[in-house]
């Protein structure tokens, strides 16, 4: 299967909602109910669409995977435990369709996201998941994150990831 890579757009809207959903009811179907068991609205996805960079994975006609990256830190992150960077970015709600999931299709929009932040630029990507089986720490490891602590925000148990980058050319090291 091909797949490229690409910024979504506002026509995109309603194909991340849907991936996103799909997502989350298999993850509900296999693991029970939590707090990944959230149904995505088209109007969440249009808002999200206000960050900085929202990538989707696409077939020819469809967009079966989706990640958002953005400057802003999510509030179930604790910057304490991270490598102080100048410049983090934070991945938040990757989702692939089940069924075209253990193709690749994590891994390509990871390596998009990575090499946007190259761009940015930036110089660490951070990101956390849920500490349970229904989480996504496997994967992570295996596109090279590095698990940096585990924590419990509001008695949800998580994993904090970094992928540190490159120094932006003309960058000085500081805290982020």
């Amino acid at each position: 299967m091909s797949i490229l890579v690409t910024p979504a757009t506002p026509d995109d809207v309603r194909a991340i909602a849907e991936v996103r959903t799909a997502a989350a009811a298999h993850l509900t179907t296999t693991f029970g109910g939590g707090h990944w068991s959230t149904r995505t609205s088209e109007a969440a996805v249009r808002d999200a669409l206000r960050t900085p960079l929202v990538l989707v994975a696409r077939t020819a006609s469809l967009v079966v995977g989706t990640l958002r990256l953005q400057t802003r830190k999510p509030r179930t992150i604790d910057i304490t435990y991270f490598t102080p960077v100048r410049r983090p970015l934070y991945v938040v709600d990757v989702a692939v369709h089940p069924d075209v999931q253990r193709q690749g299709i994590g891994r390509q929009l990871m390596a998009a996201a990575a090499d946007a932040a190259a761009r940015w630029p930036a110089n660490g990507i951070r990101l956390d998941t849920y500490d349970d089986p229904a989480g996504a720490g496997g994967f992570y490891r295996a596109c090279r994150y590095r698990e940096v602590a585990r924590v419990t925000y509001r008695d949800v148990p998580l994993l904090y990831y970094e992928l540190l980058l490159p120094s932006p050319r003309g960058a000085r090291p500081g805290a982020g």
